[in-house]
Protein backbone atom coordinates (compact mmCIF):
# COMPACT_ATOMS: atom_id res chain seq x y z
CA UNK A 1 0.00 0.00 0.00
CA UNK A 2 1.27 3.50 -0.86
CA UNK A 3 2.08 5.41 2.40
CA UNK A 4 1.23 8.74 0.75
CA UNK A 5 -2.37 7.72 0.00
CA UNK A 6 -4.63 7.76 3.07
CA UNK A 7 -6.30 4.47 3.91
CA UNK A 8 -10.10 4.54 3.62
CA UNK A 9 -10.48 3.94 7.38
CA UNK A 10 -8.13 6.80 8.37
CA UNK A 11 -9.28 10.32 9.18
CA UNK A 12 -7.93 13.02 6.87
CA UNK A 13 -8.05 16.55 8.18
CA UNK A 14 -8.16 19.19 5.44
CA UNK A 15 -5.64 21.99 5.75
CA UNK A 16 -6.84 25.55 6.30
CA UNK A 17 -5.73 28.60 4.34
CA UNK A 18 -4.42 31.77 6.02
CA UNK A 19 -7.87 33.37 5.86
CA UNK A 20 -9.66 30.34 7.32
CA UNK A 21 -7.12 29.86 10.10
CA UNK A 22 -7.11 33.59 10.94
CA UNK A 23 -10.91 33.51 11.34
CA UNK A 24 -10.62 30.42 13.55
CA UNK A 25 -8.17 32.32 15.76
CA UNK A 26 -10.64 35.09 16.41
CA UNK A 27 -10.22 37.22 13.33
CA UNK A 28 -6.56 38.15 13.48
CA UNK A 29 -5.17 39.51 10.23
CA UNK A 30 -3.96 36.77 7.84
CA UNK A 31 -0.61 38.58 7.41
CA UNK A 32 -0.13 38.48 11.19
CA UNK A 33 -0.79 34.74 11.11
CA UNK A 34 1.70 34.29 8.25
CA UNK A 35 4.35 36.14 10.27
CA UNK A 36 3.60 33.97 13.31
CA UNK A 37 3.95 30.84 11.13
CA UNK A 38 7.26 32.06 9.68
CA UNK A 39 8.59 32.68 13.19
CA UNK A 40 7.41 29.30 14.46
CA UNK A 41 4.88 30.80 16.88
CA UNK A 42 1.92 28.73 15.59
CA UNK A 43 1.75 25.18 14.22
CA UNK A 44 1.85 25.52 10.43
CA UNK A 45 2.99 23.75 7.27
CA UNK A 46 4.64 25.31 4.26
CA UNK A 47 3.05 23.93 1.08
CA UNK A 48 4.85 25.46 -1.88
CA UNK A 49 4.74 29.18 -1.21
CA UNK A 50 1.66 29.00 1.02
CA UNK A 51 1.19 28.40 4.74
CA UNK A 52 -1.42 25.83 5.73
CA UNK A 53 -2.84 24.96 9.15
CA UNK A 54 -4.70 22.11 10.85
CA UNK A 55 -7.72 23.25 12.86
CA UNK A 56 -7.08 20.60 15.52
CA UNK A 57 -3.51 21.83 16.05
CA UNK A 58 -4.60 25.46 16.22
CA UNK A 59 -7.32 24.56 18.74
CA UNK A 60 -4.77 22.74 20.91
CA UNK A 61 -2.32 25.65 20.55
CA UNK A 62 -5.05 28.07 21.67
CA UNK A 63 -5.99 25.84 24.60
CA UNK A 64 -2.39 25.66 25.81
CA UNK A 65 -1.79 29.39 25.29
CA UNK A 66 -4.99 30.40 27.06
CA UNK A 67 -4.26 28.26 30.12
CA UNK A 68 -0.56 29.09 30.34
CA UNK A 69 -1.01 32.81 30.85
CA UNK A 70 -3.51 34.99 32.59
CA UNK A 71 -3.65 38.75 32.77
CA UNK A 72 -5.13 41.24 35.15
CA UNK A 73 -5.53 44.98 35.26
CA UNK A 74 -3.37 46.51 37.96
CA UNK A 75 -4.36 49.45 40.15
CA UNK A 76 -2.68 51.89 37.73
CA UNK A 77 -4.75 50.72 34.77
CA UNK A 78 -1.88 48.70 33.26
CA UNK A 79 -1.94 45.00 32.51
CA UNK A 80 0.07 42.52 34.56
CA UNK A 81 0.75 39.11 33.04
CA UNK A 82 0.62 36.15 35.41
CA UNK A 83 2.27 32.89 34.36
CA UNK A 84 0.77 29.55 35.33
CA UNK A 85 2.06 28.39 38.66
CA UNK A 86 3.06 31.88 39.73
CA UNK A 87 1.87 32.84 43.18
CA UNK A 88 0.88 36.46 43.34
CA UNK A 89 -1.36 38.58 45.51
CA UNK A 90 -4.31 40.22 43.79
Amino acid sequence: MNPLVPRPDSQFEPLLSDDQAARLLGGIHPKTLQRMARNGKVPAYRVGRFWRYRASELNEWLRVKSTSRAARVNRHGGIDEIHAGEVSEW
